[in-house]
């Protein structure tokens, strides 16, 4: 901002190498350090005219955190240092007593609190204590005397606590200060941040030490937090907030309550004025959405900081539209300004009918972030953490947010709070991830001991339902009806975008033909995986045929249950054609192991199981001591590596023929009905050639059997799942036969890993917080280890049969670092479940635009 011309307080920057350094050698900061630090402090004081500690021509600072990624309110900030019984007395010489003893005891609060650990609720009922015994509700009605007793009780706060002094050095404040922003890196709080935004590799946090300017220094001072957009809906008008006679702290904390931006143009004109075109400037320099910090010292406007904006999915997509139309930015780096995450609030769904709850509505606070929210009412991040773990919906209602709630405020489906303003912590935060919230809501009052709040003169306890609207403010009894969401307008205008760069195919794992249409509409351009063994479980009926096959003691047994199952495969495959008309259809044979399909007699719910077992010796005349002893018969020690896949097929060759035929039988019946249809067979859990070429034999003969009998001939694929790691390595062997390979990312991951899936919660969470994994790798594709083998098998698999066809079936595939990676590989297309299918497209379209910045 200074190298644009604009306003800004002379400073200087301790680097993110100064911070890594620091956390290096122990939290040490070294001599040469502190003397570049104070080096830089001499430039400060050439610059401003100030001397710092100098009673008579006093400079104070602010002491900032400055990280290369904005996380809002997790890293620490000092006001005011420089400060202390003698500075004052020169500070309240050169402008007034009222406002050098309110930064005074500001200064002291944030240094106990930040620097030493003291307690600000300490600091705080100290402040309540005197404005009730003054008969004031607001700071500002305390009078000069009132604050200089305030300044003592804050000092006597500070000895108590720390068994200290409160420092008068300025140098040892300053000292201290910059070793707190460094150490806030490390904090809690910014760790879970960093986790949950999966920010890696940063180096540290920048320390910004500035010269302060006053926004308490009366009437004609104020200080504000602004974005140059709205980051709830993105119109293109300054959305924000500032307080008169005030510091940032005020405005952020959410203690009082701040005015709209829009009316400073009456109170500060001038200002304000200046402040409108600074937006501008800097939107254009920077080419996105800002969100900016600002002080109004004695009606001089100064900006503080800027960075680019944190948004809602809704506003992003807007921004990134109309940047467009206004020339700021090409198509191209619009693409950019979205995130994948981005898409996915976007996809979340809103309420049905809105007009239908009116009557339900409790109360109205002020819209902090738009969307929908349904949960039970909980009061503290710890609960919300553990209900999530349950698998419970919460909303957390809290008085006021803070950065140690951050774990509660993300396992949260929503946050409302009964204090704090647009721009309050717990706005900030959940705007950034999409987050359902409601702020300000004065006529909620909570009681956390007894764990009620009460609102529009309803009384709730914890773990009752309410329902948020993030778009309008309003808090709603009950569980409220949502409805899916749908691509238009600035989205579709954007995805139109997002296609015509993007290189990947994307498509969906879809098994119904209802999940068909839906992954259709959502932009999909085929079914990348559909298995057909969720089809057995669509019905009582089917899933008892599975059974008698699975029971049958003799094959003629076993091929009348099977063919009893073939019309339900073949009427689902018709349907799944019929919505994917003229896309290609990937359809993979049998997966599971048997046992998976019969009751767990050794599981919870035994009840059930033997009511099970008592239908089977009803419908299939087995008797139960046999049921039992077939059911223990297929109990494996490892059910993942042991008899399913393409073992299944080999060891059932009636069951791959029976799909098969039923594939076929469809795609002949609809192709007859006009339709494009394109099936691809996929031979899961191949690990030989010999293992595909044997379902392969199976698969091509059947198909020829059908096309004889139908005098219709199909055009199809044959290829395969690459899941076994030992798979990826033959892959050119493999391919010499496989038209197709699609990497089954779970599987591969479980292999390569030696991590079994449904086990894994155990240890995980350990190691993603000592940093062993910086991932889930079931959600992120470990690219060092399964990348690499992806990586071999398709150049591999390439150099056998050049045209191969290769893609991703594994949720890794909507994930966007994974199919940026995919890209790289040279993978012809993605599939994922079909709500993510947005967000791989656009993932898709990221990796072509990097790809080529990377070049330039």
């Amino acid at each position: 901002m200074s190298r644009i011309g604009l306003s800004v307080p002379p400073g200087l920057t301790v680097t993110t190498e100064a911070c890594e350094d620091f956390h290096k050698s122990g939290g040490k900061l070294t001599d040469e350090l502190w003397q570049e630090i104070l080096d830089g402090m001499k430039t400060v004081e050439k610059n401003t005219g100030f001397e710092f500690g100098n009673p008579e021509n006093p400079l104070l600072v602010s002491v900032r955190s400055g990280a290369a990624v904005s996380m809002p309110g997790m890293m620490d900030t000092v006001l005011n240092l420089g400060l202390n019984d003698t500075v004052v007395v020169g500070l309240a010489k050169k402008s007034n007593e009222r406002f050098a003893y309110d930064s005074y005891r500001r200064f002291i609060d944030m240094f106990g609190d930040v620097v030493m650990n003291v307690s600000h609720s300490l600091f705080e009922a100290e402040l309540s204590a005197l404005k009730k015994a003054k008969g004031v509700k607001v700071d500002t009605e305390l009078d000069n005397e009132d604050l200089k007793t305030l300044v003592e009780k804050y000092k006597a706060v500070y000895l108590k606590a720390t068994g200290q002094e409160f420092p008068s050095d300025p140098k040892e404040q300053l000292k201290h200060s910059v070793m707190a922003v460094f150490n806030s890196w490390n904090s809690t709080r910014a760790i879970k941040y960093r986790t949950i935004n999966k920010i890696s590799g940063l180096k540290g946090t920048a320390v910004n030490v500035q010269a302060m300017v006053f926004g308490n220094m009366g009437d004609n001072s104020g200080t504000g937090v602004l974005f140059t957009r709205s980051p709830s809906n993105g119109e293109r008008k300054l959305y924000g907030e500032y307080l008169i006679n005030a510091q940032g702290e005020d405005v952020v904390a959410g203690i009082r309550t701040p005015e709209d931006i829009d009316t400073m143009k009456k109170v500060l004109p001038k200002a304000y004025e200046e402040l409108c075109k600074n937006c501008e400037i800097l939107e254009k320099e920077f080419k996105e959405m800002q969100d900016i910090e600002f002080t109004v010292q004695e009606g001089a406007l100064w900006m503080l900081q800027c960075r680019t904006g944190k948004r809602t999915g809704l506003a992003a997509v807007k921004i990134a539209v109309d940047m467009v139309a206004e020339g700021l930015v090409t198509p191209q780096q619009a693409i950019l300004m979205v995130e994948p995450r981005h898409l996915d609030q976007l996809l979340h769904p809103q309420f049905a009918d809105p007009k239908a709850y009116k009557i339900d509505v409790l109360g109205t606070g002020l819209p902090a972030s738009p969307g929908a929210a349904v949960g039970q009412v909980v009061f503290h991040p710890e609960d919300a953490e553990a209900w999530k773990a349950q698998g419970k919906a919460t909303i957390l209602v809290r008085m006021e947010t803070s950065p140690e709630d951050v774990g509660g405020m993300h396992a949260a489906s929503g946050i409302l709070t009964a204090r704090g303003g647009m721009t309050s912590h717990a706005a900030v935060v959940a705007r950034g991830w999409g987050k359902c919230c409601i702020a300000g809501c004065s006529d909620l009052h909570i009681d956390e001991v007894h764990r009620t709040m009460e609102l529009g003169g309803k009384k709730l306890a914890e773990g009752e339902w309410i329902s948020l609207n993030g778009t309008t403010g309003e808090v709603i009894s009950g569980q409220q009806k949502l409805s899916p969401p749908s691509i238009s307008g600035d989205l579709g205008a954007f995805m139109k975008w997002v296609d015509d760069t993007r290189e990947l195919r994307v498509m969906a794992n879809a098994d119904t033909p209802e999940d068909a249409t839906a992954a259709r509409e959502k932009g999909a351009q085929g079914i990348g995986l559909c298995r057909t063994e969720h089809m057995f479980f669509a019905s009582e009926e089917r899933i008892m045929k599975v059974r008698e096959m699975i029971l049958a003691t003799n094959p003629a047994q076993r091929h009348a249950a099977i063919d009893a199952l073939l019309p339900y495969q073949r009427s689902d495959f018709e349907g799944i054609f019929r919505s994917m008309d003229g896309l290609p259809v990937t359809i993979r044979l049998l997966d599971p192991p048997l046992h998976e399909f019969l009751p767990n007699i050794h599981g919870a719910d035994h009840v059930h199981a033997d009511h099970v077992v008592d239908e089977l010796v009803r419908d299939v005349g087995v008797k139960k001591e046999d049921i039992l002893n077939r059911i223990e018969e297929l109990q494996e020690v490892n059910p993942m590596l042991g008899f399913r896949g393409c073992r299944l097929g080999i060891g059932y060759e009636d069951l791959s023929e029976m799909q098969v035929r039923a594939i076929f039988e469809a795609a002949s019946a609809v192709q007859k009905e006009g339709k494009v249809v394109h099936p691809e067979i996929m031979v899961p859990l191949v690990g030989t050639t010999q293992e595909f070429e044997h379902q392969e034999e199976i698969i091509r003969r059947v198909i020829a059997e059908v096309a004889a009998k139908t005098g219709v001939t199909v055009p199809f694929k044959v290829g395969t799942m690459i899941e076994v790691p030992r798979a990826a390595l033959i892959a050119d062997q493999i391919a010499e036969r496989a038209e197709f390979f699609s990497f089954g990312t779970n599987d591969l991951t479980q292999m390569t890993f030696g991590y079994s899936r449904d086990d894994v919660s155990k240890f995980l969470p350990k190691y993603l917080e000592l940093g062993i994994l910086q991932n889930d790798p079931f959600e992120v594709l470990d690219q060092a280890g399964v990348g690499q083998l992806i990586k071999m098998a398709v150049e591999r698999g390439r150099s056998a049969r050049p045209d191969l066809l290769v893609g991703v079936c594994g949720e890794q595939g909507g994930e966007a670092s994974s199919v940026e990676f995919f890209a790289k590989c040279g993978l012809n297309y993605v599939s994922c479940s079909p709500f993510r299918v947005p967000i791989a497209r656009l993932a898709s379209a990221q990796a072509v635009v990097r790809a080529a910045l990377a070049k330039k």
